[in-house]
């Protein structure tokens, strides 16, 4: 079975609006697919966010938006702790009408309703991913990107810095050997 293994890459595109960092992790070969390898990597994305109040992210709600394009089923992420998120199918107008989200996974859906979506959480607690966004360019604070050797993410600096979420850093870390056999 193949590890994990995290390949780093800093993107500084100047023709894009926001600086994004970039991280890249090969998918295992065990059955779980790109399902499993993106469950894993938003699982541990938000283990790397701090929210205004101090709580973790064991008991947050994870709202998913659309239909995702890296798995079949809706998005259902384990912390490195073991801890599952409580994940919600919703739609954008549930969201905006008070749908208490914490994490907003967003997959494909009509523009409109992302922008909507995106415009509303300017300001707010709320950690956005999505899978639908290669590029990162529509306002998500991280986008997960399936590429040759496996599975990656983009980190919008300019979204995560709208907010009062408070990300860690190390995020980049999240695909990295977890210190076993090499």
């Amino acid at each position: 079975m193949l590890k994990s293994i995290l390949l780093i890459a800093t993107a500084f595109a100047g023709s894009q609006p926001a600086l994004q960092l970039a991280s890249q992790t090969i998918i295992e070969d065990d059955g779980g697919g790109m399902a499993g390898a993106a469950n894993r990597m938003v699982g541990g994305i938000v283990s790397y966010v701090g929210w205004p109040n101090g709580r973790g992210a064991a008991g947050r709600s994870l709202c998913q938006v659309g239909t995702p394009r890296l798995a079949s089923n809706p998005v259902a992420p384990q912390l490195p702790s073991g801890r599952h998120l409580i994940v919600r199918r919703v739609t954008a107008a549930a969201v905006m009408a008070g749908g208490d989200c914490d994490i907003l996974f967003l997959g494909r859906m009509p523009a409109g309703d992302r922008q909507r979506l995106i415009g509303w959480v300017r300001g707010r607690a709320v950690l956005t991913i999505t899978d639908d966004d290669p590029a990162c360019l529509y306002g998500a604070m991280f986008c997960l990107v399936r590429k040759p050797a496996g599975l990656g993410f983009s980190a919008n600096l300019d979204a995560i810095g709208r907010g009062p979420l408070r990300v860690d850093p190390r995020v980049l870390q999240i695909g990295r050997d977890d210190g076993g056999a090499s």
